[in-house]
């Protein structure tokens, strides 16, 4: 698996990305849906990655800088076809050296609260975040769980 700094233009990512907004949109209304959208996610304060597996999508993942120290952790997904590869691990690990390379402090985000985000969220566990309330200009809300880790 090759994981690159993306610069979203790709039909692969544009595809990925629309199944990430149409997986979100199953379990949560749209007025809590925080997913990015490719504009989103082309802003200078966030880094997109994607893993591939030769000319194969496997998945993505991206880092907003917060400030003050703090990162976000963001669009999150793995292609349907690449599922129990170990492919959001290793995106996820990647973005917490990055993070920590870059002298954050601090890593936070935002996922479901629906069951079927209960893999996410353990997998957010194993690689030590804990759970806490909304962060930068989020605020509560019943389909959001807020997780984060000190670095």
């Amino acid at each position: 698996m090759e994981i690159i700094v993306d610069d979203l233009s790709g039909p692969e990512i544009a595809a990925l990305l629309e199944e990430h907004m149409r997986g979100m949109l199953e379990d949560s209304p749209p007025e809590s849906v925080h997913a990015l959208d490719l504009e989103g996610l082309r802003k200078p304060e966030i880094t997109f990655w994607s893993a591939w597996d030769g000319p194969s999508l496997m998945g993505c993942g991206a880092l907003k800088d917060l400030g003050g120290g703090h990162g976000e952790l963001k669009s999150m997904r793995t292609a349907s076809a690449h599922l129990r590869k170990g492919v959001a691990g290793r995106v996820l690990g990647h973005i917490i050296e990055e993070a920590r390379r870059r002298g954050f402090e601090r890593l936070s985000l935002e996922t479901g609260s629906p069951d079927s985000f209960i893999p996410a969220r353990r997998m957010y566990e194993k690689f030590g975040f804990s759970y806490c309330g909304p962060f930068a200009d989020y605020g509560e809300d019943p389909y959001s769980v807020y997780m984060t880790m000190k670095l």
